[in-house]
């Protein structure tokens, strides 16, 4: 299938992660997307964690798919060069990305001056311009006072970065929008997007503010167990521990049968004058439910416990280490989106491909590009410059190309 996004070209200057994940999202689709780089080499280009090469797997991992163009931001013709490429002719291109703070020359307004129809997307840490990170940005919302051990008053920061990540996909989707704007009115626009408001907003949508706001305090610290309805973990005969969840009435009679426990909670619901069916009692009473079940947990493996969810609406999963799920994926026994990468400075990289199937079909994955690896050619196609100022370009040291640094990024 042709790629949705071909045709496309979008300039992105980002670093880190909401904003690269939106340029590998967008080149995942099929976007020719340009990432533009200072030619000292990217701000992350050695961020944790490293192969045994040294080189950083986050940045490959995060730039799959791109182009790399290497330019001197702190002259005054490095900074004619960005702008150029972000507002080059032509109806598919004048997209831009960026999370860039103090770059003047980077703003919208000088910009759009250049293209009035310029779609630019402008990532912040917070709406008023102040930088932020998203593990830093969770303890604001409360997200770490609802995590960790029901028996600990210590806030539990996440691991996750939820917050970039969805400020990334999002930053895609106001993108897209731009695009459509610009195709029915013609004209361009600046979507800003904040991962403060990002974390905020996402908060507020589950209904947690309002929960407090009319409860008057904060839900307790729950450990594994899910809010709500029945979900929590167990400790099997192996050692290992699995997770069992029934949200609904369907989920929980077939949890019931699964294990054995019918008669059991027939005869609980009488003596607590509850009906175990109702997904708010089956919350209220869960540390019973998870007393009645545990034998059953304990006396199996974990393997035996998902073979017996199998077939049924319980929904089970084993506790695993990153190790074990390479593992398994090593053995074909893994998502299909996992695969693996010829890296350039890494060598086969395990990484993955886009989670979207066009047709029931995964895209190939691609390798992160070698820093500065498109530079001529981005200056050439894009811009038609002559081999001869390109050359000129190099020798000054305005431009970094992959004859400059054959070790790439």
């Amino acid at each position: 299938m042709t790629a949705p996004l071909r045709g496309l070209r979008v300039v992105e200057a980002t670093s880190f992660v909401a904003g690269p994940l939106a340029g590998m999202t967008l080149a995942q689709m099929g976007a020719q997307v340009l990432r533009l780089d200072p030619v000292t080499g990217p701000v992350d280009a050695g961020r944790w964690p490293l192969s045994g090469t040294g080189r950083s797997l986050f940045w490959a991992g995060m730039n799959k798919g791109v182009k790399s163009v290497a330019v001197d931001f702190r002259v005054p013709e490095g900074q004619e060069l960005a702008a150029a490429l972000i507002t080059a002719p032509g109806p598919h291109a004048g997209l831009f990305v960026d999370n860039t703070i103090g770059r003047d020359f980077l703003s919208h307004n000088r910009l759009r001056a250049r293209r009035a129809d310029l779609v630019h997307v402008h990532i912040q840490g917070y709406p008023d311009g102040r930088a932020a990170m998203d593990y830093a940005v969770n303890p604001r919302f409360g997200v770490p006072a609802l995590t960790g051990p029901a028996d600990s008053r210590r806030p539990v920061n996440h691991v996750l970065p939820a917050w970039d990540i969805a400020t990334g996909l999002l930053a895609v989707s106001g993108l897209l929008a731009g695009l459509r704007r610009r195709a029915v009115h013609g004209d361009g626009c600046l979507v800003e997007l904040a991962l403060a408001d990002v974390a905020a907003a996402h908060v507020a949508h589950l209904g947690w503010f309002a929960e407090v706001a009319e409860a008057g305090q904060d839900r307790p610290r729950l450990g594994n167990h899910l809010f709500g309805a029945f979900g929590v973990d167990f400790t099997c005969a192996d050692g290992r521990r699995v997770v069992a969840v029934a949200i609904t009435r369907a989920q929980w009679r077939d949890l019931m049968r699964m294990t054995g426990t019918e008669a059991v909670f027939a005869a609980l619901s009488s003596v607590h004058g509850t009906d175990f069916d109702v997904e708010g009692e089956r919350y209220r009473h869960r540390g019973l439910i998870e007393a009645v079940l545990a034998p059953w947990f304990a006396a199996r493996t974990v393997e035996e416990v998902l073979e017996a969810a199998r077939g049924t609406r319980v929904m089970a999963g084993e506790f695993r280490s990153p190790s074990e799920v390479v593992a398994a994926w090593r053995r074909g026994a893994e998502s299909p989106v996992l695969t693996e990468v010829e890296q350039a400075g890494v060598g086969p990289m395990v990484t993955a491909t886009s989670p979207l199937r066009w047709n029931s079909r995964y895209r190939e994955a691609e390798p992160a590009p070698e820093f500065g690896a498109d530079t001529e050619w981005a200056l050439a196609e894009v811009l038609g410059m002559s081999g001869r100022e390109i050359g000129r370009l190099a020798d000054n040291g305005l431009i970094m190309t992959r004859r400059d640094d054959s070790d790439g990024a």
